[in-house]
């Protein structure tokens, strides 16, 4: 029996959870047939996360997968059972977050898959600067409750000094501040805003993609399923990629390997998705280039 522990919904994780399904399978495992997956969601209520992680334990299960959340649901998984197990997807370094020894050899009942997401950006500030080059002011919108903020706010404002972008720092942590930012994006009237990498984030997809549109302003995400929601561009880890890679490393753990014998894999395929329609809506002509090189373009 693997314990499934994430900290959004099922619903938002159906592709991520389908490329889990992928890697087992790869592994020799299939749900129903040789292997029984137990599911606990915290529905983007991350205090559940300790209760559901010591809810699994106790079924028992045979290995925790710890996902979605940041380091939330693998702190909730080590907390629970010093023993079992533990598989996680994480989007920033789980060395520098105090998860694993090092990438080659994590140590201890734990090992997993590493995506980047906040490292990129300054990726994503350099694809709305090439959609948006004469924009004089770029809003960014960040978490200020992330582990990382302080290393992701330095990135970004060094990305920005060093090509002359002047850019305005947002911050939100629950739903009324994203309202708030969106309120003085109104009163500043960037020509763009950037949302940064958070699952906070990732879990309000329609909130923000919302009043982006409201506002009429031109935005850039970490995730496709901002762009497939209306959002203008996203880009970023492909986090289904991220799960297949999971799944394997749940298969070999079944079959006999230990966590600490696998090293940790980051995760390096990466995705841009445009939204023509958004696009037109905006008034904003994508450059060909960019059309050329996204992995999806939604018309």
């Amino acid at each position: 029996v693997i314990g499934f522990l994430n900290g959004f919904s099922a619903a938002e994780w159906a592709g991520p959870v389908a490329g889990f399904h992928k890697g087992l399978a790869e592994a020799g495992f299939v749900e129903g047939r040789n292997v029984a997956v137990e599911y606990r969601w915290a529905e983007g209520q991350y205090d559940r996360l300790p209760v559901l992680a010591a809810e699994l334990v106790r079924r028992p299960v045979t290995l925790l997968v710890a996902t979605g959340s940041s380091v939330r649901a693998i702190a909730a998984a080590k907390a629970a059972s010093p023993t079992v197990p533990i598989v996680f997807v994480l989007g920033s370094d789980p060395v520098a977050q105090g998860i694993v020894k090092s990438l080659n050899r994590p140590g201890g009942n734990i090992t997993g898959v590493y995506f980047l997401t906040s490292e990129l950006e300054p990726k994503r500030l350099g694809l709305l600067r090439e959609m948006m080059p004469n924009a004089p002011l770029i809003a960014v919108l960040l978490n200020p409750k992330l582990s990382v903020h302080m290393l992701v706010l330095k990135d970004i404002e060094a990305a920005a000094r060093s090509v002359g972008q002047q850019i305005h720092i947002l911050q939100a942590s629950n739903e009324a501040e994203i309202e708030q930012a969106f309120a003085t994006v109104a009163q500043l009237r960037p020509a763009a805003l950037q949302v940064g990498a958070d699952p906070f984030f990732r879990a309000r997809v329609d909130q923000i993609v919302a009043l982006a549109a409201r506002h009429a302003i031109p935005t850039i995400y970490e995730g496709r399923e901002f762009a497939v929601a209306g959002g203008l561009v996203s880009y970023g880890t492909n986090l289904n990629a991220a799960t297949r890679q999971a799944g394997v490393w749940v298969g070999r753990i079944l079959k006999g390997e230990k966590p600490a014998d696998l090293p940790v894999v980051q995760s390096a395929r990466f995705e841009m998705v445009v939204n023509l329609k958004t696009a037109k809506a905006l008034g904003l002509t994508v450059p060909p280039l960019m059309l050329a090189r996204a992995d999806e373009v939604i018309e």
